[in-house]
């Protein structure tokens, strides 16, 4: 466990060769050094990944271990433990998956608001958030009605979409520009690690409790016991937040931390219309832009995992494991991509990284068949989220000054979700009239045609390669920043 304070959450903007004690960090060892070329490696990886950056890993690593507890059962108690119908599930499920993109938005705006000390509240909003959710865990024990159910869920989520921005602006703050890529993939790899963790510890409880998974409608103390349980979880996450993230990150305090030349606001209170405002910033509209478009033609998972099941023939009980395999692919790869991201580009990997859910499409949608077309569908569909997950929101802080990264991010993050839930809507729609085949191959045309123009959109200065560690931050023309 990283203890993070203030010193190990800066941002630095000169090079590194200018800060004492850091040349063998940044340049890697000089001649005759060959014994410490290792201690040189492992000093740049440590300045490319601060303590800050680890504690919020495993504040998102435990909290996604409750979450997951949760999803994982939550299906199957309300439609054969409460008997709730598909009309009513499916609304409960539109409310999960829209209602956190909207209030990422306050999230952002509010996580920029100064407080008296002359501090962002991106620690404190974040918290909030953390804490909803905890919450909700428990009340899950109480309610036993679709109203009372969706009101939780709502509350859930209203502390997903606080949380979200707040955190990856955390991030963004507390790492070198040059290194930031890494940092996200480290973030995201500990994410989808209690992504991965959530679904078998409810199965253990389950087994301790002695519930079964009630398909006959039986007794629930065994869903009451992952409630509970998840419930302590959360908790626990929520108490690694307060107690090993700084309130103070350096890089909100800083006049200008390399992002697209951005000039910070003497305004300390923003406003809510000061976020959409931000569009102006001519790199942050070009990305967001692009990720609106690739996210009206990126097919959700549940959609996909269904394609899988029926063009490759897989069998139907192996299907609850097709996420676990997009998430392996994910946790594995999330780290070296974002390294890489780093040195290429992160737009050209964000770019790539769709190139690669093309693949996935194509595989679906060739004659090829069986356990192999399987694996490598979900091997591609695990590493389009390690390229462009986390590369996404690094990217994004490229273009955001520090004192509304909050804002910035939210921006851009509630973009891509409301995109991606109106493809949801629009390819069931399509499904239901002229087949799942059809309109994958109708998806995967159209998102060839939006990568192609996001390639042209995301052409310029901030597509160049990324900082090398130690150098300079990119300048690039997207300095306009509304005040």
């Amino acid at each position: 466990m990283y203890v993070a304070d203030s010193r190990s959450s800066k941002a630095p903007v000169a090079p590194a060769e200018t800060r004492p004690g850091r040349r063998e960090a940044a340049d890697g060892p000089g001649p005759g050094d060959g014994p410490r070329s290792g201690t040189g490696r492992r000093t740049v990886a440590r300045a490319a990944v601060p303590g800050t950056v680890v504690a919020l890993g495993v504040v998102s690593l435990v909290t996604d271990v409750s979450s997951e507890m949760v999803s994982a059962v939550l299906p199957l108690y309300l439609l054969t433990g409460l008997g709730l119908s598909p009309l009513g599930f499916g609304l409960l499920d539109g409310i999960q998956n829209g209602f956190s993109a909207v209030v990422r938005l306050l999230g952002g705006h509010l996580a920029d608001r100064r407080g008296r000390d002359g501090a962002p509240r991106h620690k404190a909003v974040a918290a909030v958030g953390y804490g909803l959710s905890a919450l909700c865990k428990p009340l899950l024990l109480l309610a036993h009605t679709v109203p009372l159910i969706g009101a939780v869920i709502a509350v859930d989520r209203t502390g997903k979409g606080l949380r979200t921005a707040p955190r990856d602006a955390m991030i963004s703050l507390a790492t070198e520009p040059a290194h930031r890529g890494r940092a996200f993939g480290v973030h995201r790899a500990m994410d989808t690690a209690g992504a991965l963790l959530g679904p078998l510890t409810a199965f253990l409880v389950l087994r301790l409790a002695g519930g079964p998974m009630l398909a006959d409608g039986g007794q629930q103390q065994g869903y009451h016991a992952v409630f509970a349980v998840s419930g302590c979880v959360a908790v626990l996450g929520v108490l690694v937040l307060l107690l090993f993230v700084p309130n103070r990150l350096a890089g909100a305090d800083a006049s200008s931390d390399g992002s697209d030349g951005a000039v910070p606001s003497s305004d300390s209170r923003p406003r809510l219309r000061d976020g959409l405002a931000l569009l102006r910033v001519p790199g942050l509209r070009r990305l967001t832009v692009c990720a609106v478009l690739l996210g009206l033609t990126t097919v959700s998972d549940s959609f996909l995992y269904l394609l899988v099941q029926r063009r490759l023939g897989l069998s139907v009980e192996y299907f609850p494991l097709l996420p676990l395999g997009t998430a392996g692919a994910f946790l594995l790869l999330a780290v070296p991509l974002g390294a890489l991201a780093d040195r290429i580009g992160r737009r050209r990997l964000f770019l790539a990284g769709h190139g690669v859910l093309l693949l996935a499409y194509g595989l679906l949608l060739s004659p090829l068949d069986g356990p192999a077309a399987v694996v490598c569908v979900l091997l591609l569909h695990g590493s389009f989220y390690a390229a462009t997950d986390g590369v996404l929101a690094a990217a994004a802080a490229d273009t955001v000054p520090a004192e509304r990264r909050g804002a910035g991010l939210a921006l851009v993050g509630t973009g891509q979700a409301l995109a991606r839930f109106a493809c949801s809507l629009a390819f069931g729609a399509l499904w239901s009239a002229v087949g799942g085949t059809t309109a994958l191959t109708w998806s995967a045309l159209a998102m060839a045609g939006c990568v192609t123009g996001a390639a042209f959109v995301l052409r310029g200065p901030g597509d160049a390669p990324d900082t090398a560690p130690g150098g300079p931050a990119p300048t690039t023309d997207d300095s306009e920043v509304p005040s």
